[in-house]
């Protein structure tokens, strides 16, 4: 009879195995300088950045310091100069500069005026003929049927607010003046639609007394030369009176006028094309470049016609084309 052995396991392949599992003295060696080195990197790395970084922000500070000197604000008398000096400069570019709108006498010029608003003088100029030519006379206007009238001055936007306006004037100017628009500032701001701007366009244009218009472009320009920051139309009035002498007011209004329709637009002067570049502390808030500035000229100066069909002599210009041909 046979008797089966019983085999024992040995513990070789435990032991191997368990040797296998353990690292080697060189292995552990290994690994211990690998993580030295890498330690040694980290460290490092923030050391060699942040020396450099403190030492280019110092001369960027000091140059930015030295560069941006902050300006002297100009004084009264200073500003008063630049000014006047401005005024003779535009006074040599537009020595031709005069009222927009054709009129012949001081009732077309208030009416005209009166119909200017929220419109160009151009197509005022272009509307007035045929109006003048069926009421020539305040009397003629204020008998006028308002849908006639209407139809008339239908051109020029808001007709029939402006129709209540010339009308309410016409019948102010009969009743109370005897026909004749007055000369006085305070009897012209009582008649309908008529504001200091236009008394002042009717009085030194009409009737030669000095006075100052405040429109858009005139008070869109003086704010940019810095002549005042004040947006009142009678504020702005003060405030640009008081640089000037009374005999100079009407002119300077004027030439202010023809340079803020030509050159310096309202979305894109042309400053690469202004003849007072130098004395404009704004310069640089449109074009500079000259050529391209040349392409944003109006009227005479971009060899365009102008805005009256009746322009003065001396108007260097082309004269603006009838409505019918516009």
């Amino acid at each position: 009879m046979s008797t089966k052995k019983t085999t024992k396991p040995t513990t070789a392949t435990t032991t191997e195995t368990t040797t296998a599992a353990k690292p080697t003295k060189s292995e552990k060696s290994e690994k211990s300088e690998k993580s030295a080195k890498a330690a040694a990197k980290k460290t490092a790395v923030p050391a060699k950045k942040a020396a450099p970084t403190k030492k280019a922000t110092a001369p960027k500070t000091a140059a930015k310091k030295a560069t941006a000197p902050k300006k002297a604000p100009e004084s009264h008398a200073a500003l008063v100069r630049r000014a006047r000096r401005i005024n003779r400069e535009l006074a040599d570019v537009y020595s031709y500069a005069h009222p927009e709108l054709d009129f012949e006498n001081p009732f077309e010029l208030l009416v005209a005026t009166v119909l200017s608003a929220q419109t160009t003088d151009l197509r005022v100029n272009q509307t007035t003929p045929r109006l003048f030519a069926a009421y020539p006379t305040p009397e003629d206007l204020a008998a006028a049927v308002p849908e006639e009238v209407e139809e008339l001055i239908r051109p020029t936007g808001f007709f029939r607010a402006k129709t209540k306006s010339i009308m309410g004037l016409a019948k102010a100017l009969r009743d109370d003046f005897g026909g004749e628009v007055p000369g006085r500032v305070d009897d012209l701001v009582k008649l309908p639609g008529v504001g200091r701007k236009t008394a002042f366009v009717v009085l030194g244009n009409a009737f030669g007394v000095p006075g100052i218009t405040v429109d858009t472009h005139f008070g869109r320009l003086v704010r940019r030369w810095k002549w005042t920051e004040e947006t009142d139309p009678v504020k702005v009035e003060t405030a640009v009176a008081a640089l000037f002498p009374k005999s100079e007011w009407t002119m300077l209004s004027h030439r202010v006028i023809f340079h803020g329709r030509r050159i310096c637009h309202s979305r894109k002067p042309a400053c690469g094309a202004c003849p007072i570049a130098p004395l404009c502390p704004s310069y640089g808030e449109g074009e500079t470049d000259p050529e391209k500035a040349k392409k944003l000229l109006k009227y005479e100066m971009g060899g365009f016609p102008g805005q009256r069909l009746k322009p003065p002599p001396d108007y260097p210009g082309k004269p603006a084309p009838p409505l019918a041909a516009g």
